[in-house]
């Protein structure tokens, strides 16, 4: 199995919303997204990828970015992945780690 991490840019979006906006590859397996993957920008108790059900949260700041790991079954389909995510607004990198 491969793994790509993506920093997704999640500025003006709250929740998970950004993360919902990104075009998935067609042929993963799996995909999680997440501040256990990485964030930058964020204050401790600021990053939130569910949204409380009784408001709306509020927006991230401007630079602030949260991670996601995209599973795929071989490195090939990991490299066409990290192509495809890349061509996208809300992805700042993408970078197969296994």
């Amino acid at each position: 199995m491969a793994i790509v991490r993506l920093k997704i840019d999640v500025a003006g979006t709250g929740g998970d919303e950004a993360w919902r906006e990104i075009n998935q590859f067609d042929q993963i397996q799996s995909a999680d997204f997440g501040p256990q993957f990485g964030s930058g920008g964020l204050a401790p108790g600021q990053v939130a990828t569910t949204p409380p059900s009784e408001s709306t949260p509020k927006p991230y700041p401007k630079g602030a970015w949260i991670g996601a790991e995209i599973r795929l079954q071989t490195p090939l389909l990991a490299q066409y992945a990290v192509s495809h995510y890349l061509e996208q607004e809300r992805v700042l990198d993408a970078d197969v780690v296994e």
